[in-house]
C-alpha cells in the first residue's frame, strides 16, 4: 500500500511538472525564461513545480481578475473622468509620442507643469509641503516605508492632515515594506488613516503570486498635485546610510490634468488591495503658466502588452541624436540590448549611467556578461562615483524625457507594477539634460579593455548570474 501511494505521488508530481511546463511554453514572456522553466519542470519537478508557481508565473492573474470586476463596477466613473479630460487632450502629431500614448492606455494631456526634484531634501520638502496644504485627501503609495527618522516625519505630516479633517489613504508593498513596524501602521490606523498593504497573494486562489511587487511611488493631493519618481521612505534616501553614502535620485512633481493619471493608477491598486471604490475628485485642474504635455505610463504584470519594455524600446528607436539612460539595476532583455546597440551604430550618442557600488550584487555581476558587446558597439557606459545612484531617467534627443520608477531589468519590465511620466517637451528635456550633464561629470567611463581584462572566473560568474535574469 505504501509503495502504491509513493508511486502515485511521484506520478502526480511529474504530471504537475508536465502541465506546468505546457503553461510555461504558452505563457512565458521570454524564450530564455521558457526554456529554463521547461527543462527544470520536466527534469526536477519536485523542486521546480513549487518554484514555478511562486516565481515563474508571467502574469498577475489576480489583478487581471480585479480589472474585470473594475470594468463592470467602476466603468462609469472612469468614463465620466475621461469625458472631462477631453478639453485638455493634446494632439500627438509625433508618431513616437502617439506610440507611448497607446502603450500607456492613457491620454497625452496639456495644461501640466513638471518640476524636477533632485535628491532627497528637495523631494521630501516638496512632498511634506503638499501634504500640509491638503484640503480633501492625500493618496500615499510607496514600495518601501521604513520606521526611521524620515518615516516618522511622513507619519507626523499624515497625522496632522487627518486631524484637519483630510482623508488619508496609505498603501505600501508587503514585500518592500516587510520590516515596517506594526506599531507604525497601528498608530496611523488608530488616528483615522486608511492603511492597507498591496498584497499580491490576497485571496486563496492567488496565494502563489508572491513574485509580483508594487514598485510604484505615488503621492497625490486633492487630485491637483502629484509626485512620482525613484524615492522610497527611509533615511538612506537622504544619504544617511553608512554603506551607501550620498544617495543620488530624482523625483517629479506634477500639476495639471496628468495628476489624474497618477490618481487612476493608485485608485486601481487600492481597489485591488481592498475591494473598495474610494470617492475622489476627477475634475482636471490647470494652474500653470508655461504648460507642458504629459502622459502617465502605468505598467505591470497585468498588462496585455509588455508596457515598460516596449516603452523603453520605443524611446531607443525614436532617438536620432542622443539617448541618455540612468538605471541602478541594468540587466535589460535581449530586445533592449539590441535596440541600444543599433542606436549607437546609427550614430546616436547612447550613454548608460549606473552606480559604481551596487546594493544588489547579483544584478551588478550580471551586467558584465553583456557590457563588452555594448561598449564595442559604441555605447558609453558610466559608473557614478560620489555615492549610490538610484534615479530612473531617460533623455531622448532635445525633445523628450521620462522620469519614473522603471529600472532596466526583467523585474521592472515584467514582474513589478511601475509608473512613469513621459514628457515630450523641449524645455523640460533641457532641464533633464543639464541635470544629467552634472551627473556624468562625476562618473567614470568604463573602457572595453577594462572589461576584457577581467579574469576568466569573473567572466564565468557574470555569465552564470545573467542566466538568472528572468527571475531577478
Amino acid at each position: 500500500m505504501a509503495s502504491w501511494l509513493f508511486g502515485l505521488a511521484i506520478f502526480v508530481v511529474h504530471l504537475l511538472g508536465f502541465l506546468s511546463a505546457i503553461l510555461a511554453l504558452l505563457s512565458s514572456r521570454t524564450s530564455q525564461g521558457a526554456v529554463a522553466w521547461i527543462i527544470s519542470l520536466v527534469a526536477i519537478p519536485y523542486l521546480a513545480v513549487p518554484a514555478y508557481w511562486i516565481f515563474g508565473r508571467p502574469r498577475f492573474y489576480g489583478y487581471v481578475s480585479a480589472r474585470g470586476e473594475r470594468d463592470s463596477v467602476l466603468r462609469r466613473i472612469l468614463s465620466d473622468y475621461r469625458v472631462r479630460l477631453e478639453p485638455y487632450l493634446a494632439d500627438a502629431h509625433n508618431p513616437d509620442v502617439k506610440a507611448v500614448e497607446r502603450l500607456a492606455m492613457m491620454p497625452l494631456t496639456s495644461g501640466n507643469h513638471a518640476e524636477l526634484l533632485i535628491d532627497g531634501k528637495a523631494t521630501f520638502d516638496s512632498i511634506f509641503a503638499g501634504i500640509d496644504a491638503a484640503r480633501e485627501y492625500v493618496l500615499v503609495q510607496f514600495f518601501i516605508v521604513r520606521h526611521d527618522a524620515l518615516g516618522q516625519q511622513l507619519k507626523e505630516h499624515l497625522l496632522r492632515a487627518v486631524r484637519r479633517g483630510v482623508r488619508v489613504y496609505f498603501l505600501f508593498d508587503e514585500v518592500g515594506s516587510r520590516k515596517l513596524a506594526e506599531g507604525y501602521l497601528r498608530e496611523l490606523a488608530d488616528a483615522g488613516v486608511e492603511v492597507n498593504p498591496f498584497r499580491s497573494s490576497r485571496g486563496f486562489k492567488h496565494r502563489f503570486q508572491l513574485n509580483f511587487r508594487n514598485h510604484r511611488k505615488i503621492l497625490v493631493v486633492d487630485g491637483c498635485e502629484g509626485w512620482l519618481g525613484g524615492f522610497n521612505v527611509g533615511v538612506e534616501y537622504l544619504g544617511q546610510h553608512p554603506r551607501h553614502g550620498p544617495w543620488r535620485d530624482t523625483h517629479l512633481k506634477l500639476t495639471g490634468p496628468s495628476v489624474l493619471g497618477l490618481q487612476e493608477a493608485f485608485w486601481e491598486d487600492w481597489h485591488w488591495a481592498t475591494g473598495e471604490v474610494i470617492n475622489l475628485c476627477w475634475e482636471p485642474q490647470v494652474t500653470c503658466e508655461e504648460c507642458q504635455n504629459v502622459v502617465i505610463v502605468p505598467s505591470g504584470p497585468a498588462d496585455r502588452q509588455e508596457t515598460a519594455s516596449l516603452m523603453v524600446q520605443q524611446a531607443i528607436h525614436s532617438a536620432r541624436e542622443r539617448l541618455w539612460v540612468t538605471s541602478p539595476y541594468f540587466v535589460p532583455d535581449q530586445g533592449v540590448q539590441d535596440a541600444l546597440r543599433l542606436a549607437a551604430m546609427r550614430g546616436v550618442d547612447v550613454r548608460i549611467m549606473m552606480p559604481e557600488h551596487p546594493d544588489h550584487l547579483l544584478i551588478y555581476i550580471s551586467a558584465f556578461s553583456f557590457l563588452p558587446d555594448m561598449v564595442r558597439a559604441g555605447i558609453k557606459v558610466y559608473r557614478y562615483q560620489p555615492g549610490f545612484l538610484h534615479q530612473k531617467v531617460i533623455l531622448i534627443d532635445d525633445s523628450a524625457a521620462a522620469v519614473g520608477t522603471v529600472n532596466l531589468d526583467n523585474r521592472s519590465f515584467r514582474l513589478n507594477f511601475e509608473i512613469t511620466a513621459f514628457i515630450p517637451d523641449r524645455h523640460f528635456a533641457a532641464e533633464v539634460c543639464q541635470m544629467l550633464e552634472r551627473d556624468f561629470a562625476v562618473c567614470r567611463q568604463i573602457s572595453y579593455d577594462e572589461l576584457q581584462r577581467r579574469p576568466l572566473w569573473r567572466k564565468l560568474v557574470s555569465r552564470a548570474a545573467y542566466l538568472t535574469a528572468p527571475i531577478q
